[in-house]
């Protein structure tokens, strides 16, 4: 990835292109990288803003959705941002629509991908086990309906983590936090304008999860995607980023 990834007290993000601010939110096991295909289309129109999370670093007390949206919420009084666009893949999107609902006037629209918030089925059926390399291989490709897309440098980025102790504690912590934090009740209070691109061979957060959040949130549409997983923007970015674009025209 050609982007430079600036660091400024606690946060490390990636800051790019000029315009109304498009603040992207990674997944669980996800990176910086996972927004490259976005990135590189929307940065000639928009500011493009991605925190890194800090899922595995985080204090184990805070290591849950609540201290992940205090984190947002810190990162965004520091860079002064609003009236923002919120792009939130998996665990992201759960941060997206908690920090949406306490800062109503600072989140201009939403797009979820793939969100935890009513149902998610994390790696699949476990949380990976440490020191199987063949597993984690597994178990990374599950997120993806082309396990190709599961790269040996994505899969070397993941057995790292589950290699250590404290960041298994960690991500342990968020994904059961993740799971009792349902949101049923509390998304169609969203007024922001959604946009809901799903994979239609999701295993993780599968479509009729997609066809729940449309359900309840007011004012929002579902786009799915063929021969997609867990994360469109990952294996299918051009129609993704059709999608978003299409969704940015029509509510400007």
């Amino acid at each position: 990835m050609t982007f430079k990834v600036q660091q400024e007290g606690e946060f490390s993000f990636i800051d790019e292109g000029k315009g109304d601010t498009l603040l992207l939110l990674h997944g669980l096991f996800g990176a910086l990288s996972n927004w490259e295909g976005v990135i590189k289309h929307f940065s000639n129109q928009y500011r493009v803003v991605i925190p890194l999370m800090p899922i595995y670093e985080m204090p184990i007390k805070a290591a849950g959705i609540e201290g992940l949206v205090s984190f947002i919420d810190r990162f965004v009084k520091l860079k002064g941002l609003d009236k923002m666009t919120l792009l939130g893949n998996s665990l992201g999107g759960h941060i997206a629509l908690v920090y949406t609902l306490n800062n109503k006037n600072k989140v201009n629209r939403l797009v979820l991908t793939g969100s935890s918030g009513l149902f998610e089925n994390s790696m699949g059926s476990s949380y990976p086990k440490r020191g199987s390399y063949e597993y984690v291989q597994q178990r990374v490709g599950y997120t993806f309906y082309d396990p190709k897309t599961a790269t040996k440098d994505l899969v070397d980025e993941v057995f790292g983590i589950v290699s250590s102790i404290p960041k298994c504690m960690r991500i342990v912590s968020i994904a059961k936090s993740a799971q009792r934090h349902n949101m049923s009740r509390d998304i169609p209070n969203i007024s922001a304008p959604t946009l809901l691109v799903w994979g239609l061979n999701d295993t993780i957060t599968p479509p009729i999860v997609g066809h729940e959040f449309n359900r309840l949130i007011p004012n929002s549409k579902l786009r799915f995607i063929d021969k997609c997983g867990h994360a469109p923007m990952m294996e299918h970015p051009e129609i993704f980023n059709k999608y978003v674009d299409d969704f940015l025209a029509l509510t400007k």
